[in-house]
């Protein structure tokens, strides 16, 4: 078994693992749609072309998928036009308990999405069995939100006019969603959609698509009317999603992914002002005070930086530890992340898998050595694992300049930089220091600290001794060049919903 001092496992292993966890991978793998959905029928891409997905822990294919053309974006754009008013004539009530169908049904599946997840992406069972409930989660959440849409009537303060203001769906969606949790992205823009009544297209990653077909079948299955939802997979997004977003037939769009993309769509957007919710990168620091619990500080940076191996726009970025602390915080650390097993995801004791490719691993390893050159310790870990697959040992660097790459940009793998404060008003600058404003993560006993700080720091969310703040009953999003709008909560069926006031005669006149 791998562990960070070095990778023992091989592709034999590794093809092993495939035909012996409990239900064969490989068998489920034969029974995930690889077409395109679109109007309620799976089918080839419109030129008959393919592309391969491959397993990260081993770089093996795992199947091939249908690539999606621009005719086809078309196409499933007009499904999706097509089914919109009857869509949005549904039944609050049966969208609803079409979603807790959908609950029910990812949640009895729950063994067959977790490995999915885990050959896909790469996360191990344990971190993937969680996306499945997390993912899930929305799914029941927005069941239960369906039925909530509201409006209000009122009488003019001149008493004059009968105000009328009810809520309608936006209408067509497209939604492009990332890699790193492809059902949770998935199901967090598609819940509130079907609650609302919109129609919708959906791009999942070219990495990660299967999971997104998987709950498309979980979906038809469980009665989700044609042209409701539409899955074209690419590996040409913008080929195919830049015509969409210029097609006057879509009313919204939504993306999960880096700013980089996201200010390019922005701009497009702008052309025939599209509504948009933008979830966009995070560069999130993670505060410890003199007066933490340093033990329970470790064990939130342990979740805050390993979930997903680090590769998650909510992941710790920055850990800015006061100086009376910071010895012993980065050597607890240090420790932990040495303890951990590394290795294919799929193994059942493997706790850190592999990054999603080699260039999301060589990019980590370059930001690592560019801090090392500036003057930061390797701690723990500091290069990347030899074998087979895309691993990177857990690293801990200490002594990080403020102004080194590795803290003002997104990682996205195992390293956790630890840089010091000297009081207060020093900690919460370095956290502001920033473009991004996702999530921060503070550590300290003091309440009015913690108050303090909660209106100071610049982010969307905000963790208090915790560190996983994401929950479908909140809302999900940043500030600044982190995104607009919210997922989650009560707030994120809002972004479907268009708000229409009717004016009426005064009845008495």
């Amino acid at each position: 078994m791998a562990t960070p001092s070095g990778k023992s496992s091989s592709s034999k292993r590794s093809e092993e693992a495939l035909t012996t966890t409990r239900t064969s991978p490989r068998a489920l793998l034969t029974s995930v749609p690889t077409w395109l959905y679109i109007d309620g029928k799976w089918r080839a891409s419109t030129d008959g072309g393919t592309f391969a997905v491959h397993d990260p822990a081993t770089g093996l294919e795992l199947a091939s998928v249908a690539d999606a053309t621009e005719a086809d974006g078309s196409q499933a754009l007009a499904a999706a036009t097509a089914a919109q008013k009857s869509w949005a004539r549904t039944a609050a009530r049966d969208r609803a308990e079409l979603l807790r169908a959908a609950f029910e049904a990812v949640i009895a599946r729950s063994d067959d999405f977790a490995q999915l997840i885990t050959l896909e992406m790469g996360k191990p069972l344990a971190e993937a069995r969680g996306e499945v409930v997390y993912g899930a989660e929305f799914l029941r959440w927005f069941s239960e939100e369906a039925v909530r849409v509201s409006g209000r009537y009122s009488t003019a303060p001149d008493g004059k006019t009968r105000l009328l203001v009810h809520k309608r769906p936006v209408g067509p969606c497209l939604f492009i969603t990332p890699w790193n949790f492809p059902l949770a992205m998935a199901t967090r823009k598609i819940a509130p959609a079907i609650a609302a009544g919109c129609t919708m297209v959906i791009k999942p990653a070219a990495l990660t698509p299967l999971t997104t077909l998987l709950f498309a079948q979980v979906l038809e299955e469980v009665g989700l009317p044609a042209g409701v939802l539409n899955v074209i997979p690419t590996s040409r997004a913008g080929a195919v999603t830049e015509p969409l977003i210029a097609d006057p037939r879509l009313r919204k769009l939504s993306f999960t992914g880096s700013t980089e993309v996201g200010r390019r769509l922005l701009a497009d957007s702008a052309q025939r002002v599209l509504r948009t919710s933008m979830e966009l990168g995070g560069n999130a620091p993670f505060l410890v005070f003199a007066d933490a619990d340093i033990d329970a500080a470790v064990d939130g940076a342990m979740v805050a930086k390993l979930r997903n191996m680090g590769q998650a726009c909510t992941a710790a970025n920055r850990f800015i530890v006061h100086e009376s602390v910071a010895a012993e915080f980065a050597s607890k650390l240090a420790h932990k992340m040495q303890q951990l097993v590394v290795g294919p995801g799929i193994e059942p004791d493997s706790q850190i898998g592999p990054l999603i490719d080699a260039g999301s691993r060589d990019k980590v390893h370059d930001l690592v050595q560019d801090a090392v050159r500036t003057g930061a310790s390797i701690v723990a870990g500091g290069d990347p694992l030899p074998g087979d697959g895309y691993f990177y040992s857990p690293t801990v660097l200490t002594g990080v300049d403020a102004d080194t790459r590795i803290l003002r940009e997104e990682i996205f793998g195992p390293v956790a930089p630890i840089t010091t404060f000297r009081d207060e008003q020093d900690a919460v600058r370095l956290a502001n220091d920033t473009e991004y404003g996702l999530v921060a993560y503070v550590y300290t006993r003091d309440t009015s600290r913690t108050l303090r700080v909660s209106e100071e720091i610049e982010s969307g969310m905000l963790g208090i001794n915790v560190g996983v703040v994401s929950n479908p009953a909140a809302p999900f999003g940043g500030v600044k060049q982190s995104g607009l709008g919210r997922e989650g909560g009560v707030e994120g069926i809002e972004e479907y919903l268009d708000i229409r006031y009717v004016g009426l005669a005064d009845p008495y006149a």
